[in-house]
């Protein structure tokens, strides 16, 4: 007979999944309680439905992000299985330097903003969970987010068709086929955009050093903490070819990215991916790097250690940015 696991459980299952550096019993500020009420009051799966996120960092993340997390909560003697996109494979060798190198030299041949925009779309993929029916789906999803330097702005989440976790074929279609609704319309008033980073970046070493600081990454990162203060601050911001191409070379600089080759990212676009692992080795980002404009275009969040709920290399997070409305029917 299956057995319901709680709440509680679960949180503390996926907790210790997620190589979060918070620790479980810090209190919200009071910035992230007031966004944490408006998103909770405009729950766009009520009821039956659950929308599971982890590795988020802050409220402003809780906002625009979603990760794809792959949970059952009813089982066989109470033990959780989850069942999770497989990561993406690559092919080739090459060196952290050279593909850094090769990066940037695609970012100074290309166009790209004239300056950091308050903007980003992005394509994300999460794991829904019928509790009723003990049924899960991965809904694509397209997130819009537009703000102004005052921290007003607006989110829109519209999901994509959904699909079964293991249809790989679905899993690897280069589109996302919308459904036409709108999971997600979000207004936020002045000063309810709660980021660190409010000013236009600047495109300096020690400006960008600063910003990812602020970001959480601390004065000695290791490439792991680089690329998660990095992919926080792509949440919020379209930078520039020559702020990406920094963000790089200081990922270049830093002990601890392997270079994976190139694969086909879940758009259809040629990326080329460098992994970092988590200091406790529970997880690891592969960073995508556009072959065609050397822009970082996407991050993969793998679980490697397993436990109740996650196997080995499960894909606990999956978010792609740069996206065009091309890629949207």
């Amino acid at each position: 007979m299956s057995q319901m696991i709680t709440d509680e459980e679960l949180d503390r299952l996926l907790h210790d999944a997620s190589p979060a550096r918070t620790p479980r019993d810090a209190k919200p500020d009071a910035e992230a309680m007031a966004m944490l009420r408006r998103i909770m009051a405009t729950d766009p799966h009520p009821h039956r439905v659950r929308n599971r996120l982890i590795g988020l960092v802050g409220a402003a993340a809780v906002v625009i992000a979603a990760t794809v997390v792959g949970v059952s909560v009813l089982a066989p003697a109470g033990q959780a299985v989850a069942a999770t996109p497989h990561p993406l494979a690559f092919d080739g060798s090459g060196t952290v330097r050279d593909t850094v190198s090769s990066a940037q030299s695609a970012l100074a041949a290309v166009p790209g903003p004239d300056a950091p925009e308050r903007f980003v779309r992005s394509a994300t993929w999460s794991f829904n969970v019928d509790v009723d029916r003990a049924a899960a789906r991965i809904v694509p999803q397209l997130v819009t987010l537009r703000w102004e330097a005052d921290q007003s702005g607006e989110v829109t989440i519209v999901d994509a068709e959904a699909y079964d976790p293991s249809d790989a074929a679905a899993n690897a279609a280069s589109e996302v086929t919308s459904s036409g609704t709108v999971s997600m319309d979000l207004d936020m008033a002045p000063g309810d955009f709660a980021t660190p980073v409010a000013a236009e970046p600047g495109e300096s070493t020690d400006e960008l050093l600063a910003v990812l600081r602020a970001f959480g990454m601390p004065d000695k990162p290791s490439a792991f903490e680089m690329v998660t203060a990095i992919s926080s601050l792509l949440e919020q911001w379209t930078l520039t070819n020559t702020q990406q191409a920094e963000l790089l070379g200081l990922l270049a600089d830093t002990d601890g990215a392997v270079a994976l080759g190139a694969s086909t990212d879940r758009l259809g676009r040629p990326v080329t991916g460098l992994r970092v692992t988590s200091g406790d080795s529970a997880a690891s980002d592969v960073v995508l790097i556009s072959l065609d404009t050397g822009r970082i275009v996407g991050f993969e969040r793998t679980n490697l250690l397993p436990d109740d709920i996650l196997p080995e290399g499960a894909v606990i997070g999956y978010r792609l940015f740069d996206v065009d409305e091309e890629f949207v029917r």
